[in-house]
């Protein structure tokens, strides 16, 4: 099927009309609120576990039906049932777009049959196949080349095959076996490998080889280095012989894959039985919900794998049905063109009151800025509006102490999304206090959601020049202790971090960055602009190690440069 030519958003009437009501609309969440009692309950939206609230962004009723009418002129929800039904929606690389098919119901009756391929059996195949290897490591049955049981299992990949599993993993510590750790290497700096490995038992340890074609240059390499290291280990200990077969055996037992290239799988040495593989209508950076997710299997377990892809599956049906006013991803996303579009933020902050999500905005990263950083439609014409942002973000309270004073008192708007959860994992409790402002008995985790709930409150309301003068302040620095307030937040509240609700926050961002993508007319599902760079760093890389003739190739700057780095090497 020919995919239509994208809708320009700024020709629908939508835009028009929210152009118009942007030059007339008079953003005060203070009067907003004083006037209208119900603007909190109104504006507050439930999507699976997750309790949204987005009463303090610079909306009102209008603006939000207008961007509404806006994702209807752009044929929000065909194109949104194209993806699920496997379309080829990724034009550049003509493929389906199918993340979503890895969390199907069991038995969704009809089957989804995609270029011919039975998509719901292929994917419940390799479910169990990784399942069942994930319980072999936990129970100790699957053991290295000495017969001791696995301790430690290194996943190597780069991008989406670390991003997600990495996140994930710290979200979930409290899921994970005792005596079973998972470390994650993936820059091609040898630090990382070097590092992640340098304390580690080789007859303990379990890599997963995470590359789709088996050809990527980083994480091919990490893979040598760690192979290197475990064969040599295991010689120095004398648990195998010096000799090809032993070595052989031994990187058979110690490395599994995930790809779908069995022949390179076979000639680095792994037994392409133990070869877990996806599908390339699944992107990379969509992919922890695929066998990219094993080490998840072997840290939590099969189960919480696959309440894990429940949590996903919610959001997913709550995004294809949900009318498109009480739809939280679609919602959150054309909240985001409105503050790229018609208010001119140029970045986003992700602020989760979790510990356990410190990975989530680098994780959120890859997913918007990969997905969205592009400059031509899918129809390969230019964008007609700007299209992404920058996400960024830290927990909280750590923020509240490093860049929060940008986003309450500087000059850029920067739109916040706050995540917190009711439950946490460790309900500590300060027994002797501090006699002043913490009381002996103060339950920690209430202490810190406390700043949960009072940086939205300072962020929407802020605080006028009488207040602060009301407080006793010197004029001369009245102005100084302003806050200008109007800057916008988005709550998100959940009962506890369980693997369903990491699911549910995950496919949540996923359908922001499809909604936002598709009012831009992008293809959000293609990657591109990491080539070239890629494809440069193998043509410069003979020049690194010496060679003139690929010197004199190099631009003046990168001379330049490459001669000053041999210096420094004593070359």
């Amino acid at each position: 099927m020919t995919t239509p030519p994208p809708v320009d958003p700024t020709t629908t009437s939508a835009w028009a009309d929210l152009t118009t009501h942007h030059e007339s609309l008079d953003a005060d969440l203070r009067s907003w609120f004083a006037a209208d009692p119900a603007r909190a309950e109104r504006l507050t939206f439930e999507a699976g576990d997750l309790w949204v609230d987005l009463s303090k962004n610079l909306v009102t009723d209008e603006t939000l039906a207008l961007l509404v009418r806006l994702a209807q002129e752009v044929g929000l929800t065909d194109r949104t049932e194209a993806m699920f039904t496997g379309e080829h929606i990724n034009v550049t690389e003509d493929r389906a777009v199918l993340h979503t098919a890895l969390r199907r119901t069991p038995g969704t009756r009809p089957p989804l049959v995609v270029d011919g391929q039975q998509v719901d059996d292929d994917v419940a195949a390799e479910l169990d196949k990784l399942s069942a290897f994930a319980d072999q490591v936990r129970s100790g049955e699957w053991t290295g080349v000495s017969g001791k049981r696995v301790e430690t299992v290194v996943n190597i990949g780069i991008g989406g095959s670390d991003l997600g599993p990495v996140m994930i993993y710290e979200a979930l510590a409290p899921y994970r076996q005792a005596g079973l750790t998972v470390r994650f290497v993936s820059n091609i700096d040898p630090t990382d490998v070097a590092q992640k490995t340098a304390d580690l038992d080789p007859e303990t340890t379990l890599f997963i080889v995470a590359s789709k074609t088996f050809g990527t240059l980083e994480t091919l390499t990490n893979a040598r280095l760690a192979r290197a290291w475990l064969l040599d280990g295991l010689v120095a200990r004398g648990a195998i012989a010096d000799d090809d077969e032993a070595r052989r055996t031994a990187v058979g037992k110690h490395f599994v894959a995930v790809s779908t290239a069995l022949d390179k799988v076979a000639a680095f040495g792994i037994d392409p039985a133990n070869a877990f593989g996806f599908w390339d209508w699944v992107g990379g950076r969509y992919s922890v919900g695929s066998a990219i997710g094993t080490s998840l299997a072997i840290a939590v377990g099969p189960d919480r794998f696959r309440e894990l892809l429940d949590g996903f599956r919610i959001i997913d049906e709550h995004f294809r049905t949900a009318p498109l006013e009480r739809n939280v991803p679609t919602l959150m996303g054309l909240l985001n063109v409105w503050y790229v579009n018609f208010l001119g933020a140029a970045s986003h902050a992700v602020l989760p009151y979790a510990q356990q999500l410190h990975r989530f905005a680098a994780y959120l990263q890859q997913l918007t800025m990969e997905s969205n950083g592009k400059s031509v439609r899918w129809d390969g014409s230019p964008v007609t509006t700007a299209t992404g942002e920058v996400f960024w973000g830290e927990p909280g309270t750590n923020g509240q102490h490093a860049f929060y004073q940008l986003i309450h008192q500087g000059t850029q708007l920067i739109p916040a999304d706050f995540i917190a959860v009711a439950r946490p994992a460790y309900p500590l409790v300060d027994a002797e206090g501090d006699g002043g402002a913490v009381s002996a008995g103060a339950d920690v985790h209430e202490l810190f959601l406390a700043n949960f709930f009072a940086q939205t409150k300072a962020l929407a309301f802020g605080k006028t020049a009488d207040e602060v003068r009301a407080e006793g302040t010197p004029e001369h620095i009245v102005s100084a202790r302003v806050f200008p307030g109007n800057r916008p937040t988005t709550s998100i509240l959940a009962p506890a971090l369980t693997p369903s609700v990491v699911g549910q926050l995950v496919a949540l961002y996923e359908h922001i960055t499809f909604t936002q993508g598709i009012v831009w007319g992008i293809d959000s599902f293609d990657q591109w602009g990491v080539e070239l760079g890629k494809k440069l760093a193998l043509e410069i890389a003979p020049a690194v190690s010496g060679d003139e003739a690929a010197l004199a190739a190099q631009d003046p700057s990168t001379q330049s440069l490459l001669r000053r780095y041999r210096a420094l090497r004593g070359a």
